[in-house]
């Protein structure tokens, strides 16, 4: 697509911007080319609105938080009651198709020594399945469990956009009709000196970062996502992230629940390892629900204990949410209505002589987390860490690729155990190496009523697989 130079440089000097063309001289044409097409992009009125977010001088002042109230883990009759209900209501909704699903992937896996997309990297600890593939497999048992096919709408970034789609493309949409997956980018928003001058990465290209995971709901409005979901009868997105390969985003009791509470927005919570442990949690601030980070909490209320013995603030976030279609419309109507959060930081970005150097500059995000407080009714349901939630996001140390495989391994080899199956021997790093396709069971139960069951035994462990129907058209 052709831009006018004349004009977009005119938008620029008229937001008093126009510093973002002061090599424009030294560019060839490509590069005049890829300056032009990003500054089209530029939304001048919302960079003013970010600018100005820098300039402001608000005084911090304390909140009232305070902890949730959870669908706990150790239920009482009345709480079991209800859980069966709900079961009951989330897989009629399954049945009904009225369930999308959301995966925020747009990260590279730069830090776990991978040069691609994270969703691309292995984790299964027997059959060396990626990341995207494992929540496929998910998907591919809800279908099987429900009876209809599954509806992915999978959020990208301008990095790995183009080798994630290769990625699945390559792997046959993992057993998922292509028609079904839908791709749509993060938005990217400049970075900006104190003065809320646009920073340059280079002479033809702005500093750009990623807007946040709050970006998933705009990028989901924008990208005609939104209205995709709503031709389809979806009315409630399952939202989860890449990074987590026990995340259950087709769990009856959590979809069952938020329907039942007629909730906006709902979340999923586990119990916090430790007081010290690096984790936001649930809780009201001021009386609305939110996810307060660590740092937001004093030492004092990090340590407190409730009359149970247990953390105050334990509702440790793991990023797993149930939003209402209509809910994501209402806060993208007119723009993403979320707060921004500052990153202030150094960045390497151009001088005035084009020069790259190390500068004061400051990065926009927003957080999904941020619409809970817009939702009038909110679920909270609290789940078992060892079953849930087991992150890939360090190199090594804790939510490492090992802390996963590990995790895996013990819930996979428990299932086996539990049936009565033989396991194979511990390997050097103490796992025993088990693996059971989620098409074929997600809990104990599930897997025992399988039997009797073989497992393809390899030199990596024990694999227990399913096979899986070819994929029907979804309209």
């Amino acid at each position: 697509m052709q831009h006018d130079s004349t004009i977009l440089r005119e938008r620029a000097d008229g937001a008093g911007q126009g510093h973002v063309f002061a090599f424009w001289d030294r560019l060839d044409g490509a590069e005049r080319t890829r300056l032009l097409a990003q500054v089209a992009r530029l939304d001048f009125d919302l960079v003013e609105r970010l600018g100005g977010l820098l300039r402001e001088n608000a005084s911090a002042h304390a909140s009232a938080l305070t902890p949730p109230k959870t669908f706990p883990l150790d239920r009482s009759p009345a709480e079991q009651v209800r859980a069966e209900g709900a079961r009951e209501v989330g897989a009629r909704r399954l049945a009904d198709g009225e369930v999308g699903y959301v995966l925020v992937a747009g990260g590279q896996a730069s830090r776990l020594g991978y040069d691609g997309p994270k969703g691309c990297f292995s984790v299964g600890p027997v059959s060396g399945r990626s990341l995207f593939d494992m929540h496929a497999r998910r998907l591919l048992a809800a279908q099987r469990r429900h009876g209809q096919d599954p509806v992915w709408y999978v959020m990208t970034s301008e990095a790995n956009d183009r080798t994630t789609r290769e990625f699945f493309a390559a792997h046959g949409h993992f057993g998922l009709d292509p028609a079904n997956v839908f791709f749509f980018g993060q938005a990217m928003l400049p970075a900006l000196d104190d003065s809320g001058r646009i920073l340059l990465s280079s002479t033809s290209e702005l500093f750009l970062a990623p807007n946040g995971h709050g970006g998933v709901l705009d990028g989901l409005m924008r990208s005609g996502a939104l209205a995709d979901a709503h031709r389809r009868g979806i009315r409630t997105l399952s939202y989860f992230q890449v990074d987590n390969p026990l995340a259950r985003p087709a769990d009856t009791l959590f979809l069952g629940l938020h329907t039942l509470e007629n909730a906006s927005m709902s979340s999923k919570v586990v119990d916090k390892r430790s007081p010290g442990e690096k984790v936001g949690v649930l809780g009201y601030v001021d009386g609305k629900m939110g996810c307060i980070e660590y740092s937001d909490l004093s030492a004092e209320l990090r340590e407190a204990k409730s009359s149970d013995g247990k953390l105050l603030f334990r509702a440790g976030n793991i990023a797993v949410h149930a939003i209402e279609r209509e809910f994501i419309e209402e806060l993208t109507r007119g723009g993403l209505q979320l707060p921004y959060h500052l990153a202030r930081k150094k960045l390497r970005a151009l001088d005035g002589r084009g020069e790259p150097c190390e500068q004061s500059g400051t990065k926009f995000e927003t957080f999904v987390f941020d619409a809970l407080a817009r939702s009038p009714r909110s679920v909270v349901l609290e789940v078992e860490r060892a079953v849930e939630f087991s992150p890939v996001k360090n190199a090594s140390g804790d939510d490492s690729p090992a802390t996963a495989c590990a995790d895996l391994c013990r819930l996979f080899a428990g299932f086996a155990d539990a049936a009565g199956l033989p396991l194979p021997a511990a390997g050097e790093d103490g796992c025993v190496r088990v693996e059971v396709d989620p098409v074929l069971a997600e809990d104990r139960a599930e897997f025992a009523a399988a039997m009797p069951l073989e497992p393809r035994v390899t030199a990596a462990g024990h694999l227990y697989s399913a096979a899986v129907a070819a994929p029907r058209a979804r309209s």
